[in-house]
């Protein structure tokens, strides 16, 4: 189980860079200085299809909890901000890899608390139901993949 969970965040955090990668790929202008400042991705390795995305994680969520423009606005900062945080801590080499997890999961926790509170009284319900039945299907209590959560 604990193997599962480690492959699962591990995984989470190789496709937090997969926005980057693509950026950097439909850009393709060569430049070195853009090339050394983005995460790069070994050939023919495809991460995560767009589950990290904050505009796709962003739509989802608001199609669950009919989310306002507001709302919306500040879910996808935080989902950025996330995602940011997550690429900084899968690059740094030098962290050992329970430090990384570590880091993840408190990443992780943050986002899930500051996206609790932009909701309101009857969202927030209906994300703890949805945080709750997520948790019950993965047998853990605990998440690593977004999916808009």
């Amino acid at each position: 189980m604990l193997k599962q969970y480690l492959l699962a965040l591990t995984l989470a955090g190789l496709v937090a860079v997969t926005p980057a990668v693509a950026q950097n790929a439909g850009q393709n202008n060569g430049g070195a200085d853009q090339q050394s400042t983005q995460t790069k991705t070994a050939p023919g390795r495809k991460h995560g299809r767009g589950k990290w995305d904050p505009a796709k994680r962003t739509a989802k969520l608001t199609a669950k909890l009919n989310l306002n423009a507001d709302q919306q606005t500040k879910v996808q900062s935080i989902f950025t901000s996330e995602q940011s945080q997550m690429q900084g801590v899968f690059s740094d080499a030098s962290a050992s890899k329970d430090d990384r997890r570590s880091k993840m999961m408190e990443i992780r926790k943050s986002t899930k608390e500051q996206i609790r509170a932009v909701l309101d009284a009857s969202q927030q319900q209906k994300w703890d139901e949805m945080r709750s039945k997520r948790e019950q299907r993965r047998g853990n209590g605990q998440t690593s993949a977004p999916s808009g959560l």
